[in-house]
């Protein structure tokens, strides 16, 4: 039985978006971007102690249309497991909560990963295979863990990095283990020729746009970020 005076669960993968979706109602908890890590803190989660489970923060855009900025609430998450679909009155409750947040708000799949997904082919490839619109390497995790314990599951993603955009490759180890940016390691992968002046500054923005957007988000759904508290 879902205990309604629970907290709402928030997974996410950075330490900027786990500070950003906690709050009043809300616990928040995150892994730096490593799924099998992700993984060990949920399942250390006995009983899960929370009456609802959403997916918060950025993704890379797989539907090309979407651009930094553009919001994705999740209709189902794709994986190597299959889908699992996302409660779809949660769904239905945050899509008009964030009506008019974005430049674009749409319902939509997404991909979930274990491996980041930074080159413009890969992206191609999984939207094709998944048909989702955007990806990231929580969402399927957070998915999985609310399925176990019979807990409505959601998602708010947010595009950083559209479709037919890279990302460099230190960008797969620039976070330190609890999700903070690893500043030693940006240093070095641009002082051996791995990063790029032009790639660092595109980056920046594109995560400016995300983070202003999810930053709009998160004050539009509020205490419990917007889900309703089950009636006893």
């Amino acid at each position: 039985m879902i205990d309604p005076a629970a907290p709402v669960l928030a997974v996410t993968g950075l330490a900027r978006e786990r500070r950003m979706a906690a709050g009043e109602g809300v616990e928040a908890v995150g892994a730096g971007g490593n799924p099998h890590r992700l993984r060990q803190i949920l399942e250390a989660r006995v009983p899960p102690a929370c009456r609802a489970v959403i997916s918060f923060g950025i993704a890379g855009g797989l539907d090309p249309s979407l651009k930094p900025g553009d919001v994705v609430v999740g209709t189902g998450v794709v994986s190597e497991e299959g889908r699992r679909a996302a409660d779809l009155d949660l769904s239905a409750t945050l899509l008009n909560l964030l009506s008019g947040v974005g430049p674009r708000v749409i319902p939509a799949d997404l991909a979930g990963v274990d491996t980041a997904v930074l080159a413009v082919d890969g992206k191609t490839d999984l939207r094709t295979t998944t048909g989702a619109a955007a990806v990231d390497m929580e969402s399927h995790v957070a998915a999985s863990f609310a399925g176990r314990h019979g807990l409505p599951f959601a998602a708010v993603r947010v595009i950083c990095d559209p479709a037919d955009q890279a990302l460099p490759a230190f960008a797969a180890s620039a976070l330190t283990p609890d999700g903070e940016p690893d500043i030693a390691a940006v240093f070095f992968a641009f002082a051996r020729g791995r990063a790029r002046l032009g790639d660092l500054m595109r980056l920046a923005r594109d995560s400016n746009a995300a983070f202003a957007a999810l930053g709009r988000c998160r004050a539009r759904l509020g205490p419990g970020l917007g889900i309703p508290v089950p009636e006893c």
